[in-house]
């Protein structure tokens, strides 16, 4: 578009204008595989000057598939979509979906529980037996919660242990890496099991020293940030590559180009033994207030035991409401796979849960055929169709899904977010290198409330992408760009086009202005976490 629509159409008109929108097809049926474009009446003539959806595309120069649908969530009614039945990676806008289904299986109140378990009972401030530090599931769980374990064990008389130090993270099934095409290095990508710590990233720091470099590997939070064994770095003097990993038994090794560092600075890199690093961390702090451990050993089977201090999570609502707002893949996992644990009593691997999700998804949300592997949209293989994506948010609008959304703002050409908009939308973003997702709830001025989803991607430059480029592959970034500007013109068209509902006309005396039903095997042709910018999420 050469002008925003802020700029064309200002609050006054949103406000004051009463607009007729297009009733197609019947509640509930297949959405229309052609977009549909307005066709001006008197009352509304002004709609002759809203771009379709071929100006849209055109301008803003995206190249690859873009899927669209949206419809009103009181009447079932489709409204207009594109390409509805193509299978798109959607991206960390599942984790929409995923929210939905812990909340329906665990409870918006469910609590994860954090233990420390002895065997053998206590005598004299010793434990027998083992103390185990028991995984509940949690993916908030931080140094500084382990740290009041430590204090609370203290509290409780505990000075020692004779037999070991022991960790069970069985609660969940352990995965290396959520997705193991991506690079070694990204944060965004740690090991998985029924214990967290720090969101399984270990804090790596360096600091420039004479000739040479001091490095820190710790698990940092607000009070507590213990030195960390179970995962090293060395500097070493090459051009390149900037990171290597090496797994090595009970240690993740990593080495870095001393030519990439600088004068200094930080990033978080991925754990991939989620419970060895929770037992190493708690260990060193419970040392640091005087409780004798050894090194931490993981366990199999829980055994029966005293517990003597719980660490209860916050409640799952707000748990999921931070993992929108900031995208985090690890929490999508942990309570997708929490939500699938408590559907089926145990879930072997991650790609069973989300297998279990989509069988809930067909049941629960009437999709037709959710293709995810995992709970975050990290993986490639994972697939939706926007006819799913955006009917299975308007069957559940209400359920309590849109105020744990994140606020998308309209932005004006400058690139400012107008967030006195009279169009509202919550949404779940989703980007990928080359993939770019939106879905979510959209209000009109005249409080019409429409779900929607758009899926973008441009599969065959994303299947270029070599694993070293993917943190910030050539051309990625601008990519992403156009598509979001596709996504703008679109959110901007249906606040202004369908912004009054109108009833859907009586079966057989269809509207002259109506376009038939769509024949639901057409194809249409349309064109060619906090969150990171283009980070895969």
């Amino acid at each position: 578009m050469s002008q925003s629509f802020s700029r064309r159409f200002t609050r006054r008109i949103f406000l004051g204008t009463a607009a007729a929108a297009l009733a197609v097809a019947s509640a509930w049926a297949e959405p229309p595989t052609t977009s549909l474009r307005p066709v001006g009446r008197d009352a509304d003539l002004y709609k002759q000057a809203i771009p379709n959806v071929s100006e849209i595309i055109a301008d803003s120069g995206i190249t690859g598939t873009v899927a669209f649908a949206v419809v009103d969530v009181d009447t079932g009614i489709w409204l207009e979509a594109s390409n509805a039945t193509d299978g798109i990676p959607p991206a960390s806008s599942i984790k929409a979906i995923t929210a939905l289904y812990a909340l329906d299986q665990l409870g918006p109140d469910h609590v994860f529980e954090t233990r420390l378990l002895a065997t053998g009972g206590v005598v004299d401030g010793e434990v027998q037996g083992d103390l185990i530090l028991v995984g509940g599931g949690d993916p908030t769980l931080d140094s500084d919660n382990l740290g009041q374990m430590a204090e609370d064990l203290k509290e409780a008389g505990i000075i020692g242990v004779k037999g070991g130090f022991k960790v069970y993270e069985g609660a969940l099934p352990a995965t290396f890496a959520i997705d193991p095409e991506q690079p070694d290095h990204v944060g965004y990508n740690p090991g998985v099991s029924g214990i967290a710590l720090n969101y399984n990233r270990v804090h790596f720091e360096w600091k420039r020293s004479g000739h040479g470099y001091d490095v820190t590997m710790e698990g940092r939070a607000a009070r507590y940030a213990p030195a960390v064994r179970v995962a090293t770095m060395e500097v070493v003097d090459r051009s390149g590559p900037v990171y290597t990993y090496e797994n090595r038994p009970e240690r993740d090794v990593w080495t870095v180009a001393k030519g990439a560092l600088g004068s200094g600075g930080a990033r978080w890199l991925p754990i991939r033994r989620p419970g060895v690093y929770a037992g190493d961390i708690f260990a060193t702090i419970a040392r640091s207030h005087g409780i004798k451990l050894g090194d931490a050993e993981l366990i199999e089977a829980l055994p029966e035991g005293e517990t003597l201090v719980t660490h209860r999570s916050t409640k799952l609502r707000p748990i999921l409401k931070d993992m929108l707002k900031y995208s985090t893949n690890l929490t999508a996992e942990m309570v997708g796979m929490a939500a699938s644990a408590k559907r089926l009593g145990t879930v072997p691997s991650l790609r069973a849960s989300a297998a279990e999700m989509n069988k809930w998804a067909i049941e629960e949300l009437g999709m037709e055929n959710p293709a995810m592997i995992d709970h975050s949209g990290l993986g490639d293989d994972s697939k939706m169709t926007v006819h799913d994506m955006a009917g299975g948010l308007a069957r559940i609008h209400g359920s309590g899904l849109r105020p744990i959304l994140k606020p998308v703002y309209l932005r004006d050409d400058r690139g400012r977010p107008e967030r006195d908009n009279p169009i509202e939308i919550d949404a779940k973003t989703g980007t990928l290198n080359f993939v770019s997702a939106l879905a979510g709830f959209l209000t009109t001025p005249e409080d019409r409330v429409l779900a929607f989803a758009i899926l973008t991607a441009n599969i065959e430059e994303r299947a270029k992408i070599s694993r070293a480029e993917r943190e910030r592959p050539p051309g990625a970034r601008a990519w992403n760009a156009r598509a979001k500007r596709v996504q703008r013109g679109l959110l901007e068209r249906w606040g202004l086009l369908y912004n009054v509902a109108v009833k859907p006309e009586p079966e057989g005396e269809a509207a002259p202005d109506t376009p038939a039903a769509p024949d639901p095997d057409a194809e249409a042709e349309v064109g060619a976490e906090p969150e990171v910018a283009l980070e895969e999420s």
